[in-house]
């Protein structure tokens, strides 16, 4: 029998909504507040029609690289397994890829960043 690990995914956007959660894990999640560190939200425009139906929104907030060490960007870290960070990682269109994530609490977490 598999071992479902439990991972960590922070949220600024749109997975923090209950109707995308239900609709890529099943369910919905339970998270805490936490901030990135060295980034901010920029504003891109999603092209995938199941995603923009989905979310309801043509514009999704990304995570970008900043230059200025005092930015931050406000969200959520899931506890989820590792066969949902695979479902989430099918959610996300190409503009984002997934990294590890440095947080103010000090927790680690996946986080999907301007690719």
């Amino acid at each position: 029998m598999k071992m479902n690990t439990t991972e960590h995914l922070f949220s600024y956007g749109t997975l923090q909504n209950t109707q995308v959660q239900l609709e890529t894990f099943g369910r919905e999640l339970e998270g805490h507040k936490d901030q990135l560190l060295g980034y901010k939200l920029e504003m891109v425009e999603i092209g995938d029609d199941d995603v923009v139906t989905l979310s309801g929104e043509t514009h999704h907030p990304i995570a970008v690289v900043s230059k200025d060490k005092n930015d931050v960007v406000s969200g959520v870290v899931f506890a989820i397994t590792a066969d949902e960070l695979t479902q989430s990682d099918l959610y996300e269109v190409s503009d984002y890829k997934r990294v590890m994530g440095r947080f103010k609490s000090g927790q680690q977490a996946w986080v999907y960043v301007q690719a």
